[in-house]
């Protein structure tokens, strides 16, 4: 079977680091170019500066996977859709539920297919953490997701602006994972979103929310985390507490702790392949829809402001 041939749009720091390894490390593909019009691209790869150059011009592609900035990807999305193209959208698929919408439409009238890209979901901890908690009563659940934004967004405007999501941008990966494996839905009660006062978006934000059973969920997230970071969900459950830590790699159960390999991107390109050969498409909206009644519900309070 011939090898996906598979363009990235958007040569940042995520694609470079996980993108580009994954893809070579997965027979199932083969890096057909690049597209970015601010990047010089990769060694030995054709490049282009834009989608219109990539899909006038060529090389031929099977797949794009979409790396830039939500708040500009419902375009470029439903142009590659358009030209029949399969279609990874990186985290978060898109700056609005709408657009997500629209696009899984358009990805159905085509016959291709369309993969809104969790990550941390294909942490090595979270697919033993869901079996083992699909026979458990969950009492409460507590996540703490704090980071330092200069260490992992250095000089990122856009993740300030409208759309970016501040930080909501990790901690929807957070959210993803916990849509993930615990047994029954949940939604949001309250929030309090902490945003600098020359920001549009987020630096911290403490939510409560309540599944169907009624426990309690609390989040705090918080971008201004110096020294070692922080990536831990606790479940406390009627046959004792599980931790996923390090953001899932880690699953500590009362029986003892399991470690796992990185796995997050070589897991969402096979994911991809297997969608892609299937017929099938993946697209999730659950996180998103969180964030966006965050934004919906929640208290807004100021805070100083932020300067790289």
């Amino acid at each position: 079977m011939d090898p996906i041939r598979i363009a990235i749009v958007g040569i940042g720091k995520i694609a470079r680091d996980q993108h580009v390894p994954a893809i070579r490390g997965n027979n199932a593909f083969s890096l057909a170019a690049t597209v970015s019009p601010h990047d010089a691209g990769l060694d030995g790869v054709p490049h282009l500066a834009s989608l219109d150059s990539l899909l006038r011009d060529g090389p031929a592609v099977d797949a794009i996977a979409l790396c830039t900035p939500p708040q500009v990807r419902y375009d470029l999305a439903a142009q590659a859709l358009g030209r029949g193209v399969h279609l990874f959208l990186e985290k978060p698929p898109g700056a609005t539920l709408a657009e997500v919408g629209a696009l899984q439409a358009q990805a159905d009238k085509v016959g291709v297919s369309l993969f809104a890209a969790w990550h941390s979901r294909f942490a090595a901890g979270v697919a033993p953490a869901r079996a083992w908690l699909a026979e458990r009563r969950i009492e409460s659940v507590s996540i703490v997701w704090r980071e330092d934004v200069r260490v992992w967004h250095p000089g990122q405007a856009w993740i300030w602006q409208p759309g970016g999501l501040g930080v909501f941008d990790p901690g929807i990966n957070a959210l993803s994972i916990v849509t993930h494996i615990l047994p029954r839905p949940f939604f949001l009660r309250d929030a309090t979103l902490t945003l600098p006062d020359n920001r549009a978006a987020p630096i911290a934000a403490d939510l409560h929310f309540r599944d169907t059973g009624g426990a309690p969920i609390h989040m705090d997230l918080d971008w201004r985390q110096t020294g070692p970071q922080s990536w831990d969900i606790v479940v406390e459950t009627d046959a004792g507490t599980l931790k996923l830590s390090q953001g899932g790699a880690v699953l500590h159960l009362p029986s003892g702790t399991e470690h796992g390999e990185d796995v997050e991107y070589p897991g969402l390109y096979s994911r991809f392949a297997a969608l892609i050969r299937g017929g099938r498409s993946d697209v999730d909206t659950d996180p998103l829809r969180l964030v966006a009644d965050a934004f919906l519900r929640g208290r807004r309070e100021t805070t100083d402001a932020f300067h790289d």
